[in-house]
């Protein structure tokens, strides 16, 4: 069956299209959602009753904080704090962990590690999706249940100094803010002084309850000159003083009182790589240091070691639980027990029921089955426990019975409440591969199929003969049958998780005969085009099907250039993806070029027999190949003019010289400017070109490039030559008067008079 080009092509992008739908719907799984709204309609639950017992605990502790400060700096990796750098420039708080006054640990962020979807992962206990990375430019109000509006509900004053994501994404929440931009990234210093400023003032007053900043300096300078510039030392000791002065406010308000002591949270929305950037998942990007510091906390003291790690989703249920507000609803983490460790063996069982009974609820809306999941079962022996251990407190026991019993009970809820957040969390980064690897499929065997036709499609009349026989074929039948099993069997054992399942059946058995047939055909053109070549001479429009080795280096370069950029670190350092290809090709350029002049032997160069035959209509060729015999004769024309027998020497070593001449001048290109990120700083020609400093060195370049061009034009014109020597010596004395290095006889006479 023959098929216009257009046609062709326009079917193979409809297909191509379908398998990357596909492959994206499996790749972007379904977050983890609770039920729309905000907020718990019917309350939290009470402490599990024990039989012939009712408990007083029906509704949420009191808060064991009074209030909380939250100080959050942009890119903070956690050997910024507990490596060598914290012990050097972050004296003081390197002091209060030894002490033991703070509890820290190493919070590790899910990709995409980017401020928006982090300060969403903080602020609701879920885990953003990669698809939240598009909204980090333009951020919009946050629509799930969060801290941020737990307390404004709950009556608590906020307010926000620092990032203006923020305040896009909590509109009307705080009673005072001052939002700084992120996006003017050489800014170090005032996008941190626009929030210091108000410190001060701040912490004198009383009409708050939660003080958040935002501190943007640090990311900025990785961004410029990476983890490692001495820009780093003195910002992260400008806060440390910060933190020393929060702390040191706390303290002098607390002298005398008897309420619940202040907290300071000190964490990073996300660390940095060794270059600079972030946004991927490397150690320095997804690792985050956490420091809860209060003066109710009172640990042995000893040196710096690791802290525990623990993960990001972490930090919302337990500030939740830390100002007494409900739980986040869409929240997977789990609660981090040494923060509220000072209140009774009752308190925290109540702080861990709660954390269980909301995981287990939003397991129950995910997961179907949630019944049989390990963690359920977990959970409900943790309650059953908990319950007999309310039986004996209530009873009045105070043996060493009911310590033990409390102990084990707080051990029950801590694995149960491990698990429950796990599983949660794998359904968020839970990909749908059986999906993934369809789209996969069907895209890699359209662009295959593009690929063996791309000679035919050099014609502006080509048409393509798409052979159907190999659908009547055996290996058709077998294809489908064989993916129809795969097809079975995968989704009778993960119904559930896929998506390709889900659809009816008619519609699988349909992409089922699709991508059996499309192989079909593939595997008839390869076999046409490479086993059986003598069959294209038939079809002018398919002579040209050969690939050379720079062809298949130019494809292969052109796809690895395109993969490059599915990376947010290539994207920054693009120009030296091209740099590679470039000097790449020109040495494959050169290769083939001296192949082609010194490694060749002499050849007939008649011109083809079928090429001959085929030179017009009354050949036996039809009319629709004209143009194609004449651009293959053109062709053939040209090869001959290129030939060893026939250039010219002037001509051969131009081309020669041609590559080495390219790699030079792109080698000089890349001087001219520093470009991307990591080297922008540094000097370059163009910086010392502009110089004061080398206006001498400028003259002699441009004289230089003058004559050059004075040499090439007198091999063509005398008179042009003469008249562009005129022009270039003018020039050239003209720049050198301006520039004062000179003076003509006219200036020098009138500065004599």
């Amino acid at each position: 069956m023959r098929l216009r080009s257009g046609f062709f092509t326009w079917s193979c992008l409809l297909v191509q299209a379908l398998g990357v739908g596909l492959f994206l719907r499996g790749f972007f799984p379904v977050p983890v959602r609770s039920q729309p709204g905000r907020g718990t309609s019917a309350g939290p639950p009470p402490e599990p009753p024990p039989a012939g017992f009712s408990s007083n605990w029906t509704k949420i502790p009191s808060p064991v904080f009074k209030r909380a400060v939250i100080l959050l700096i942009d890119a903070l990796r956690d050997d910024f704090v507990f490596g060598p750098k914290g012990k050097q420039f972050m004296p003081y708080t390197t002091q209060l962990v030894e002490k033991g006054r703070s509890h820290s640990f190493i919070a590790e962020a899910k990709p995409p590690t980017v401020t928006m979807p982090r300060i969403k992962a903080l602020t609701t206990g879920s885990i953003p999706g990669f698809t939240e990375i598009m909204m980090n430019l333009d951020s919009q109000a946050l629509p799930d249940d969060n801290l941020i509006w737990q307390a404004k509900a709950a009556g608590k004053k906020i307010i926000f100094y620092g990032d203006e994501t923020w305040v896009r994404l909590f509109p009307k929440h705080f009673i005072e803010y001052d939002g700084t931009t992120s996006f003017f990234v050489p800014d170090f210093t005032e996008v941190d002084d626009n929030v210091t400023r108000h410190l001060d003032t701040v912490l004198k007053r009383e009409d708050w309850d939660l003080l958040i900043l935002h501190y943007l300096g640090l990311d900025h300078i990785g961004h410029i000159s990476g983890p490692h510039s001495p820009l780093v030392g003195p910002k992260l000791s400008e806060m440390d003083n910060i933190i020393k002065k929060i702390h040191a406010s706390f303290l002098s308000k607390e002298e005398g009182e008897v309420a619940s002591p202040h907290l300071l949270v000190v964490c990073g929305d996300h660390g940095m790589s060794e270059m600079g950037s972030h946004g991927g998942s490397s150690e320095g990007e997804v690792h985050t240091p956490l420091l809860f510091i209060a003066s109710a906390f009172d640990r042995k003291s000893g040196p710096l070691k690791r802290p525990e790690l623990i993960q990001q989703t972490d930090i919302a249920v337990t500030l939740a639980i830390g100002l007494g507000l409900p739980i986040p609803r869409s929240s997977v983490g789990r609660i981090l027990l040494p923060v509220v460790q000072q209140k009774t063996i009752r308190e925290q069982l109540r702080y861990l029921h709660l954390n269980g009974f909301q995981l287990s609820r939003l397991l129950q809306e995910n997961m179907p089955s949630y019944e049989k999941d390990p963690s359920f079962e977990m959970f409900k022996v943790a309650e059953k426990s908990h319950g007999s251990w309310i039986k004996l407190y209530l009873e009045r026991n105070t043996s060493e019975v009911l310590i033990n019993l409390g102990k084990k009970v707080l051990k029950q809820y801590l694995e149960a409440l491990k698990i429950l957040s796990s599983s949660l969390s794998k359904q968020v980064v839970q990909y749908d591969m059986y999906s993934m690897i369809m789209g996969t499929v069907i895209a890699l065997e359209v662009l295959l199929l593009l690929l063996l036709n791309v000679p035919k499609a050099l014609s502006n009349r080509a048409e393509f003969e798409v052979p159907l026989s190999p659908l009547c074929s055996l290996l058709f039948f077998l294809m489908c049958l064989m993916l129809s099993a795969v097809h079975v069997v995968v989704c009778t054992s993960m119904e559930s998780l896929c998506y390709f399942c889900r659809i009816s059946w008619l519609t699988a058995f349909g992409v089922i005969v699709m991508i059996s047939g499309l192989l079909c055909v593939i595997l008839a053109a390869m076999e046409k085009a490479f086993v059986n070549p003598t069959q294209a001479l038939k079809n002018p429009a398919a002579s040209t099907s050969s690939w050379s080795e720079l062809d298949l280096l130019i494809l292969a370069g052109t796809v690895g250039h395109v993969s490059s950029l599915a990376a947010s670190s290539f994207i920054e350092e693009e120009h030296q993806t091209w740099y590679f290809l470039i000097n790449t090709l020109c040495l494959a350029l050169c290769q083939e070029v001296y192949g082609h002049y010194f490694l060749t032997k002499k050849r007939d160069l008649q011109l083809p027999s079928a090429i001959r035959s085929s030179s017009g209509e009354s050949k036996g060729v039809p009319s629709c190949h004209k143009g194609d015999v004449d651009f293959l004769q053109a062709d053939w024309k040209m090869s001959k003019f290129m030939s060893s027998e026939s250039a010219r020497g002037s001509e051969k070593w131009m081309a020669l010289a041609t590559p080495w001449v390219i790699l030079i001048s792109c080698r000089f290109l890349r001087s001219l400017n520093q470009t991307g990120i990591q080297w922008a700083h540094r000097s370059d020609l163009g910086h010392w070109l502009t110089s004061s400093e080398h206006k001498a060195e400028l003259s002699l370049l441009a004289s230089v490039s003058l004559v050059l061009i004075f040499i090439l034009v007198q091999q063509r014109c005398s008179l042009v030559s003469k008249i562009a020597m005129a022009l270039g010596l003018l020039g050239v004395y003209s720049y050198r008067a301006a520039t004062g290095m000179v003076e003509f006889p006219w200036q020098q006479e009138s500065i004599s008079k």
